[in-house]
This record gives structure tokens, C-alpha cells and sequence, in this order.
């Protein structure tokens, strides 16, 4: 009866060992991770300063993948409803520029500070790029009765 309960042990640990060897994922080379895609934008914060409020503005950043393989975005996601972003939907190749227009909806009074996260297959996976300003009141408007 042991030698049936450590022969089930050796074999319940080598199935183990083969499951947890088998989901490891092999490291990148070095040479893959020195050719990477990466950023470099020619700004990377956007000041619209005193906007009008209800009249949304609109920038556009552009940016040069600086690495040798073909940049690639994933997802450009603003952190709240108020900004909409659009991107470069192509693989970006060495030397080559994309951009991300960003719209920002004026709707509230007041300064704004908005981070806009920026994920794609470059060395930096996850970037955050960023708008600010500050959005005037609108006048109140007045009516007259005849």
C-alpha cells in the first residue's frame, strides 16, 4: 500500500511540474527588446488655456516611432466621457509619425487637468498624455418681450 501512495505522490507532482512548466511564458530576447517600437511626441501636454464654455476645441499631438519595429496602438482611452480621442489605426514604421486627435467637450465652468492613457506594443506599453485649460463662463443671455 506505500508503494502505490508514493508512486501516485511522484506521479501527481511530475503532472504538476509539466502544467506549471508548460504556461510559462518564454522571455523576449534582447535583441527583440532593443528593436521595440517607442514615442516620441512633440508634446505631450496640451494647454488649451481660457476656452469659451459650450464650444468644444480640439487638438491634435503628433508623435515619430523611434524604435525598429512598427509601432501599433491598441486603444487611446480618455479618463472621462467629456474627451474623444482618435488615433493612427495603422502600424506606425520606424521614422514614421501617427497622431491622436483629442476633443474636449467645454461643457463645465472651471479649470480642467484630463490624462488620456495611450496603450500600444511600445517599449512603454501604457502612456499617459495630457490636456489642460481653463473653461470660461458663458455669458448669460438675456431676453426681451415686446
Amino acid at each position: 500500500m506505500k508503494k502505490i501512495v508514493y508512486v501516485l505522490a511522484i506521479l501527481t507532482g511530475f503532472v504538476a511540474f509539466q502544467a506549471q512548466a508548460q504556461t510559462k511564458v518564454p522571455a523576449a530576447p534582447a535583441a527583440q527588446a532593443a528593436d521595440a517600437p517607442d514615442f516620441k511626441f512633440v508634446e505631450e501636454t496640451h494647454d488649451f488655456g481660457k476656452i469659451p464654455q459650450g464650444k468644444p476645441v480640439s487638438v491634435e499631438l503628433f508623435f515619430t516611432n523611434t524604435g525598429k519595429l512598427p509601432l501599433i496602438i491598441s486603444a487611446v482611452e480618455p479618463t472621462c466621457g467629456c474627451t474623444v480621442a482618435k488615433y493612427t489605426q495603422t502600424p506606425v514604421k520606424k521614422g514614421e509619425k501617427g497622431s491622436i486627435t483629442l476633443t474636449y467637450n467645454a461643457a463645465a465652468p472651471g479649470a480642467f487637468n484630463k490624462g488620456i492613457t495611450v496603450k500600444s506594443n511600445a517599449k512603454t506599453p501604457v502612456k499617459i498624455i495630457y490636456i489642460k485649460g481653463e473653461v470660461a463662463t458663458a455669458p448669460a443671455t438675456t431676453t426681451t418681450s415686446k
